[in-house]
């Protein structure tokens, strides 16, 4: 018999409830049985009874003789003769009654083996069932060990997880201390550093006030030798191996070279030379007055005989921008969609990124595109493009965390800026080429100096960066929680907020730096004027709507229109000046436009979309 399993255990109730079961079922197999066996000896001695009667009456045929009895029986024997065929047909009813007994008894025998087979099944059957109980219950040993044990290494590991709790606490404020301190620091760093730049205006300030000072006393002193140099008069021999012939030739010889003096003064100085007079003017004084304007000129930046300084190639200058109204060359430039489209400075060299890793630069000829050149070596999808201010370097934002720097004529990747920690979204120089700001979906602005290629400052910004451009002494950056925000590029706070109705995809600074166009996802373009930081006009046109959160829009030149892309491939022009809609173009593009360049000579307009197309108009 199975042992019963303690109370109180998870497996005690369906145990019991099984043995009580098999249990059930035994005694009511054995009573069945019991009550089978009564029956069959009853039948057995009532077979064999049968078998004793029908042998009797077989046997009492063959005694009736016609034999005559004495006393009382005689009066019976004749009675005994009439009932012969009652017997004979009494005889036939049991040899069918046996007959029928045996049936039944042989049916009952049958049973009797069957239940017997069965019995013997469900004796099988319960000692498998008590096999698998006791292997169960084996089993359940087993699993009570391993219980034992898991509950060992819950109480160790609970004992571990409050012993690292407490250190975990311990921690916790410790930095709380820390970052206590830090804000500390930082405030106390801020302090200073304000401090510092106070300090840094007023000693500038009075440095400016004390070389304009020196250069206002330098010039009086100037202006009182020529003067005094200018009434004075000398007696000049005219014989040419006197004295006088040498020094004159020197002092003409001195006087000829500052070609950048005030003609009026050299005049009053040169005059008393015309004549051959007697003049009296001390020569080596007049050399003196010119050696030191010369030395004057040289200190406010005005070299003499040096080297010529370095100057960027003339710019065309856009008087009044033309709406552009036919595409005028259709190129499928890249493998992938386009992303990025920027003009160079002199507008006869264009610039387009896409997701294919790929820059190509193409020159603007007659209306056409020719291939120049293929950038390598971004490592990601471009999602912008600029150029230095002096067209000869390409700054690119790429997917791949960081921005690449590459001079215009070489295939490779100048410089790589990386320290992002997210996909770098925007690029953009600032007014000179060797200082560079990147934003990314990691929440941070970084300036860039790229001459010795550091970050030199982090800005964290709070949200997704999706644009930013530069002004003199500003960082302004567009972001995906619907916010324009303003930084002062020489200290570290955001010095305004702008909102606007959905997530900014891009933002375009006009030239004169007193307007920005920022496009968003609510299908809007909106003018901000910088001078009040308000906004000025709200573009809107049916059928705009931006096709991605990259979509960029433009000022023209002359910041008379503003121009878009929507994700239909039209192009959408509104007047700046009096917010309507100016002109819709409809063209080659059969996907969404991504982004748009206007030449900065207004005279035509790039656009490029997700079908890898790039298109001029004219």
């Amino acid at each position: 018999m199975a042992r019963p399993a303690a109370p109180g255990t998870p497996v005690a109730g369906w145990k019991v409830h099984i043995v009580r079961q098999l249990r059930q079922r035994d005694r009511t197999q054995k009573a069945l049985f019991l009550d089978l066996v009564p029956a069959y000896n009853h039948l057995l001695e009532k077979a064999e009874l049968l078998d004793k009667f029908s042998e009797k009456l077989q046997l009492e045929p063959n005694d009736v003789t016609p034999t005559t009895h004495q006393g009382p029986w005689e009066e019976e024997s004749v009675p005994d003769l009439d009932q012969v065929p009652a017997l004979a047909t009494l005889r036939v009813k049991w040899q069918e009654k046996e007959e029928g007994l045996r049936l039944v008894c042989g049916e009952m025998a049958y049973q009797v083996v069957e239940k017997s087979a069965a019995l013997g099944t469900l004796e099988l059957q319960l000692q498998e069932r008590q096999n698998r109980l006791a292997a169960l219950e084996a089993r359940v040993a087993q699993l009570r060990e391993e219980r034992v044990l898991q509950a060992q290494q819950v109480e160790e590991q609970q004992a571990r997880n409050a012993v690292q709790r407490a250190a975990y606490e311990e921690l916790r404020a410790l930095a709380g201390l820390r970052e206590a301190a830090l804000r500390q620091l930082q405030e106390e760093a801020r302090d200073l550093l304000e401090r510092l730049l106070q300090r840094k205006a007023r000693a500038a300030a009075e440095r400016n006030l004390c070389n304009e000072r020196r250069e206002r006393a330098k010039q009086a002193q100037v202006s009182q030798e020529l003067k005094k140099a200018a009434k004075r008069t000398v007696s000049i021999s005219e014989r040419p191996n006197t004295p006088g012939g040498g020094i004159r030739e020197e002092a003409v010889a001195v006087a000829a070279e500052p070609e950048p003096l005030d003609s009026e003064a050299c005049e009053k100085w040169k005059r008393p030379f015309r004549s051959a007079s007697a003049t009296s003017l001390t020569l080596s004084h007049c050399v003196d007055v010119v050696k030191g304007l010369l030395d004057f000129k040289k200190r406010r930046g005005h070299s003499i005989g040096g080297a010529p300084e370095h100057r960027y190639q003339s710019i065309p200058v856009c008087v009044a921008a033309r709406l552009p109204t036919r595409a005028q060359d259709v190129l499928d430039a890249h493998l992938s969609e386009v992303n990025a489209v920027c003009f160079g400075p002199s507008g006869s060299l264009l610039a387009t990124g896409g997701a294919d890793c790929l820059i190509h630069l193409w020159n603007v000829v007659g209306g056409r595109l020719k291939a120049n050149q293929t950038l390598e070596g971004a490592g990601g999808s471009i999602t912008s493009v600029d150029f230095d201010p002096s067209g000869s370097q390409v700054l690119a934002a790429t997917y791949n965390r960081a921005a690449h720097l590459w001079k215009v004529g070489e295939i490779q990747s100048k410089e790589t800026l990386s320290g992002h920690k997210d996909k770098v979204t925007a690029a953009k120089f600032k007014l000179t080429r060797h200082h560079a700001v990147t934003g990314s979906r990691d929440r941070t602005v970084k300036e860039w100096d790229l001459g010795r290629a550091y970050c030199s400052r982090t800005i964290n910004v709070l949200s997704y960066c999706n644009d930013v451009v530069c002004g003199d002494h500003i960082i302004i950056s567009g972001h995906n929680d619907q916010k324009i925000r303003f930084w002062d590029s020489r200290g570290p706070h955001c010095i305004q907020v702008i909102p606007v109705q959905g997530r900014v995809t891009s933002l375009s600074l006009s030239h004169d730096q007193l307007h920005l166009l920022s496009c968003s996802r609510d299908d809007t373009l909106k003018v901000i004027d910088l001078r009040v930081s308000n906004i000025r006009q709200v573009f809107r046109a049916d059928g705009f709507r931006c096709g991605s959160d990259w979509t960029k829009a433009v000022f023209s030149p002359d910041r008379s229109y503003a121009l878009a892309g929507s994700w239909d491939g039209a192009l959408y022009i509104w007047d700046v000046d009096t917010g309507k809609l100016e002109s819709s173009l409809w063209g080659p593009h059969c996907a969404a436009i991504n982004a748009v360049a206007w030449c900065c000579s207004g005279s035509c307009v790039v656009s490029v979309d997700q079908g890898r197309k790039v298109v001029l108009w004219h």
